[in-house]
């Protein structure tokens, strides 16, 4: 008798020992998310960039004195709300291609578009994940950082939004990354509005602060990650090669008088608040 049931044991272990690599590649190859399963949202896989949780500094607890100056931005943020500034960051929250465009054309100089720069729409919209995700994605799933409308239980600039958001951590600031990574991107299409991208860039996270999204050191961070992204695309072929499709497009729009430079005397940061 229990010579048959050592038998039925082994042969249970020996199907199993059959099943297990099949299944378990099978929930690893669902698990992927990146330019390997979703090539038209990415232009990298999550090997081509910087593990966020190894390379960005470690969020503050709630004890540290950085933490307390987190608080404080959060305060500062808060009194914007209702202001010109705070319906600007309200704005400022859309970072999807078509938010962006909003954001950044007026610095850049041209209408983008789909329809007006479909080169340059090309470019950014993969990147959007890229930086937003991929380049954040092992220190948010690591931390689970708690966002300071949580901490604090009150709402925030966009209430629509804030059942989604609890889904992943704040640290780092995702959007954050996009807007700067985004700034990077642009400035080197248009050196000419380096700093007034780059003031727009940076304006997109601070943004995030005044919704009571993010803390201060998630949106430090998150531009941390907007660079390391911005580094890996560049290592990246296919992105290398749409970049100098933009490049050819926007000089080819300069050559039509269809670039109107924005005066340079323009703060952009201080004209947001």
């Amino acid at each position: 008798m229990k010579l048959i049931k050592s038998l039925r044991i082994f042969s249970l272990m020996a199907v199993l020992a059959c099943m297990t690599p099949m299944t378990f590649a099978q929930d690893q190859e669902t698990k992927i998310y990146d330019h390997r399963t979703n090539p038209e949202l990415f232009w990298l896989t999550i090997d081509e960039v910087p593990n966020s949780a190894l390379v960005l500094p470690l969020p503050p607890s709630w004890t540290e004195q950085q933490f307390a100056y987190d608080q404080t931005r959060y305060w500062w943020g808060k009194q914007q709300r209702k202001t010109p500034r705070g319906d600007l960051a309200c704005s400022d929250a859309d970072v999807t291609p078509t938010g962006l465009a909003a954001s950044f054309s007026e610095p850049f100089g041209i209408e983008i578009s789909e329809e007006n720069t479909p080169e340059l729409w090309a470019l950014i919209v993969p990147m959007i994940q890229d930086a937003g995700d991929l380049a954040c994605r092992s220190a948010k799933q690591g931390y689970m950082r708690t966002r300071p409308y949580v901490f604090y239980e009150t709402g925030t600039c966009n209430p629509a939004q804030e059942q989604e958001l609890l889904t992943n951590g704040s640290f780092p600031s995702g959007h954050s990354s996009i807007g700067w990574c985004t700034a990077l991107v642009l400035s080197e299409i248009n050196p000419e509005q380096m700093t007034q991208l780059l003031q727009t860039g940076f304006r997109l996270g601070e943004s995030r602060v005044i919704c009571g999204y993010h803390w201060q050191s998630d949106v430090d961070a998150g531009r941390i990650a907007g660079s390391n992204a911005y580094m890996s695309l560049h290592n990246n072929e296919g992105f290398t090669k749409q970049l100098d499709k933009a490049k050819k497009e926007f000089k080819q729009k300069k050559a039509e008088g269809k670039y109107h430079r924005p005066d340079q005397s323009r703060d952009f940061k201080k004209a947001a608040e």
